[in-house]
């Protein structure tokens, strides 16, 4: 089973290219992030099943702009749930940021969600249940406080894997973001914390990420994830280590016969 995950990026450069991207790319199941509504259009016509939830709305001075969370799968999608992220209150330093990054297509945002599908999936006993996130884009806490959440929703005895930009800004070229966007001094400085925690909490909630220490973004760290629950065996994991529009690479897992839950 061939599973993917992409950060398609809102204001992506070459919208077309990036659907025959997808069009043409042989996956089992594919989740995608910051999906404008005008490409999500797009990917309903794809002869696949498709799940879909708000990922955030930008508030831009001209108006709000939504983007979607989207899976496509090749198998049938039995069921599906979103659940609503909690706002967050900002530092005036990093509302000051916000609005002197408007022409990197930087905004106010709210409306954030994460959500899930149930796959069914030839030979599993039960659906595969299958997260699509985006984590917020501030501080470690805040971020640890996302995936806690979305942990609530794990099925009981389900395998379970988890896709998405995670935001983890654990290189020192990010890491000061960190501090700007509201966490603590610390935060920028000890960069690789995060990483630790975060990979603890992957352990906790018996999750493997067969993708550590691969660059999934243009500035080096691993932004992107596909986390993969104890009854799937990892064949491979790779980054698409090419420009397809956006800044993010889109990165891949291929799973073998599960090991347990099996007919």
């Amino acid at each position: 089973m061939k599973v993917y995950s992409w950060n398609i990026f809102f204001r992506n450069t070459d919208f077309d290219r990036a659907f025959e991207f997808i069009a043409n790319l042989d996956f089992d199941i594919l989740c995608l992030q910051e999906v404008p509504e005008s490409f999500l259009e797009r990917l309903s016509k794809l002869d696949v099943h498709i799940a879909s939830a708000p990922d955030v709305d930008r508030l831009f001075p001209h108006g709000t702009e939504r983007n979607f969370l989207v899976i496509l799968s090749r198998h049938r999608i039995v069921a599906k749930s979103a659940f609503a992220f909690t706002a967050l209150k900002m530092p005036l330093r990093t509302i000051l940021f916000v609005r002197a990054m408007r022409r990197a297509h930087w905004s106010r945002v709210a409306n954030r969600h994460g959500f899930f599908a149930d796959i069914a999936i030839e030979g599993y006993t039960k659906p595969v249940r299958v997260f699509c996130l985006h984590l917020i884009l501030a501080h470690p806490a805040a971020r640890r406080q996302e995936f806690d959440m979305a942990m609530k929703e794990i099925g009981p005895g389900m395998p379970t894997i988890v896709c998405g930009d995670f935001n983890i800004l654990d290189t020192p070229l990010v890491a000061p973001f960190n501090w700007l966007l509201g966490g603590r001094v610390s935060d920028a400085l000890r960069w690789r914390r995060e990483r630790r925690e975060i990979e603890s909490r992957f352990a906790a909630s018996g999750f493997v990420n067969p993708l550590r220490g691969r660059h999934t973004h243009v500035f080096g760290a691993q932004l992107d994830h596909i986390l993969v629950s104890p009854e799937f065996s990892v064949i491979s994991a790779k980054v698409e280590r090419r420009w397809i529009g956006s800044d993010h690479y889109p990165v891949s897992v291929e799973l073998g016969e599960a090991v347990a839950n099996v007919v």
